[in-house]
């Protein structure tokens, strides 16, 4: 027979302890990590630019200085070759140390000559 005050409720809910945060705030913590993540992303990115803008306008600058010193070095390089000519050529009657840039005689002139243009075999059109 069942009591007289009746049965005891029965506990149907599920009393589980608290086990972490919800999904809302892991999402909420994972989208500001990736946030900031993306932030400093971008602004590293845009730094590396920055100073690759700033080395390439460096250079820039820096060409006529560089020119300079390729033109010095070049000189010296001239000098130092026309100075070892002259020690070796100097038992040799009638030789000129000169630059390479400088005019040839006439009878060198013949290295200068161009070839003449090639001939086509389609510069001609067909006799009919």
């Amino acid at each position: 027979m069942p009591p007289v005050a009746g049965f005891g409720t029965v506990q149907y809910k599920r009393a589980l302890p608290f086990k972490g945060p919800s999904g809302a705030v892991i999402f909420a913590v994972v989208g500001a990590i990736m946030g900031v993540g993306w932030y400093r992303t971008i602004g590293g990115r845009r730094e590396k630019h920055e100073l690759a803008r700033e080395e390439r306008w460096s250079r820039v600058y820096q060409l006529p200085f560089l020119v300079a010193e390729n033109d010095r070095d070049a000189y010296r390089r001239q000098a130092a070759a026309k100075a070892r000519e002259a020690i070796i050529m100097k038992d040799v009657p009638g030789w000129e140390v000169r630059s390479p840039w400088e005019s040839r005689p006439l009878e060198d002139a013949r290295l200068l000559r161009t070839p003449p243009p090639p001939i086509h075999w389609l510069s001609k059109a067909p006799n009919d």
